[in-house]
């Protein structure tokens, strides 16, 4: 699980949507935004119903990410390497090329259901625009 989960960034215990990102080098915000819109226009949610942005640890230094994340309001979770991988059995879609560099099938899959905690559920699959992708989990039932 990720050291720090959507329920803890939020500051609370009651269930969180999070949008997992992964992305080349160099994303745009506008790309980055874009992609956000569309996974919560395919799923059916408007973007106030967006709790958190999570991606991995070593994208920290994605300046567009982060934009996106100010811009929203949104806490910005980084996800490690070893909670990607411990969330990679529940993705739902495989990338050779995420396999490839990250070791994990799908790496927006793998950082939104690490940071919605180890009951989290995907609520949409990674879909991609451009070179982003996202996909949205929901955090396991608030105790």
């Amino acid at each position: 699980m990720a050291r720090r989960d959507a329920r803890d960034a939020m500051g609370m215990g009651e269930t969180v949507i999070v949008a997992g990102i992964g992305c080349r080098k160099g994303a745009s915000p506008a790309e980055i935004e874009a992609v956000i819109a569309a996974a919560l226009e395919r799923a059916g949610f408007a973007q106030d119903k967006l709790g958190a942005v999570a991606t991995p640890a070593d994208k920290g230094v994605e300046a567009g990410i982060a934009a996106v994340a100010l811009l929203y309001g949104l806490p910005l979770l980084f996800v490690p390497t070893p909670d990607l991988e411990a969330a990679a059995g529940r993705c739902e879609t495989h990338s050779q090329r995420s396999l490839a560099v990250k070791g994990v099938p799908s790496v927006a899959e793998a950082a939104a259901l690490a940071a919605g905690g180890p009951d989290a559920k995907l609520l949409l699959p990674r879909i991609a625009v451009g070179p982003v992708t996202c996909a949205l989990a929901e955090t396991g039932s608030a105790p």
